[in-house]
């Protein structure tokens, strides 16, 4: 599933940034190498990030 139409940022390429990179959703849509535009996905990027640097993503990430 796409959660940056605009960039065309997957959710699991999001999980694993998130994984790799601390940091706010811009500093890692930025380490993706694609800044936000419109920024309407910020609000859902957060939350897979945050379920990331959880841990709860894991389970998740598993059945997607």
């Amino acid at each position: 599933m796409y959660v940056c139409i605009c960039n065309a940022i997957r959710e699991t390429e999001l999980r694993d940034a998130a994984r790799r990179c601390k940091g706010s959703v811009e500093d890692i849509y930025i380490a993706l190498g694609r800044p936000p535009q419109c920024r309407q996905c910020l609000e859902e990027a957060e939350e897979i990030i945050d379920e990331e640097n959880s841990g709860s993503g894991l389970a998740l990430y598993a059945a997607a």
